[in-house]
């Protein structure tokens, strides 16, 4: 049986999940230790959004406004709290597991290297989104995902390159969605069926539907209540109809 008839064959077999409107540090701080098998996610890093100054635009609106509904509330990634959030990541993940880390360019030099204090880090995996974006000098195609683990474990597959090249979202529902394919690369890498995947910046949603699919169970919080609303809807519909109303056509497996 290949694995993706695996991995279609599991999607059949509900799996549990819990998303909570919570802050990222307050939620891992109620988790118990190691409770985690993996750690996939993407922070809403406020430095570069900061540093480059967005204005008006039909992306982000009016950045930086309170009354701003385009936008999302953002992880301020000052060097502390970032520490302190990799020590609750540590604590929580069990040991010979993986934690996958997502970084645009600006919180990769800021910050990008504070993860080898609390993780061995394996690699840095780049992801093409294939279409390009925004950019002030040269437009943006690419972010990268800091790969790292807590003990020893190898990668279930071994030809998967470090560059994945996932089409981006097009006219996403959520700033910053991410695609379901990326997280589920990751989670083909470092899972196995009844596996407990944690996001703690679940946004949209899209790792917990990756985590569903693949008969895992799911945890993970956001403080956005549009967020957890539209991840708890994504990940009804998915267990109830196995139809994902963000992305409808993820059955589709990525390009690597």
């Amino acid at each position: 049986m290949s694995s993706l008839a695996r991995a279609e064959q599991r999607s059949a077999e509900p799996a549990p999940y819990t998303i909570a409107e919570q802050d990222c540090i307050a939620y891992l701080r109620a988790l118990a230790d190691e409770s985690v098998d993996l750690i996939v996610t993407d922070p809403a890093y406020s430095g570069m959004n900061q540093h480059m100054k967005f204005g008006h635009g039909r992306i982000v609106g009016h950045y930086g406004r309170p009354d701003n509904a385009r936008w999302f509330r953002e992880f301020h990634d000052d060097p502390e709290t970032y520490r302190l959030f990799l020590s609750e990541c540590r604590r929580v993940l069990r040991n010979d597991r993986h934690i996958y880390i997502m970084f645009d360019s600006y919180s990769l030099l800021s910050l990008g290297a504070l993860v080898r204090e609390s993780f061995d880090v394996k690699g840095l995996i780049v992801w093409d989104k294939v279409a390009l974006g925004m950019g002030h000098y040269f437009r943006r195609r690419h972010e990268q995902i800091v790969f790292a683990g807590k003990g020893k474990r190898r990668v279930t597959r071994r030809d998967l390159p470090d560059v994945w090249a996932v089409r981006r979202v097009h006219r996403a529902a959520y700033p910053a969605q991410k695609p379901v394919a990326l997280f589920d690369l990751m989670l083909e890498a470092s899972t196995e069926p009844g596996y407990v995947v944690c996001d703690p910046f679940v946004g949209s949603g899209s790792s917990a539907v990756a985590a569903l699919r693949r008969g895992c169970s799911f945890i993970g919080a956001d403080i956005d209540p549009t967020a957890v609303r539209l991840a708890r809807e994504r990940c009804a519909s998915v267990l109830g109809s196995g139809v994902d109303p963000l992305e409808p056509s993820t059955g589709s497996r990525a390009a690597v």
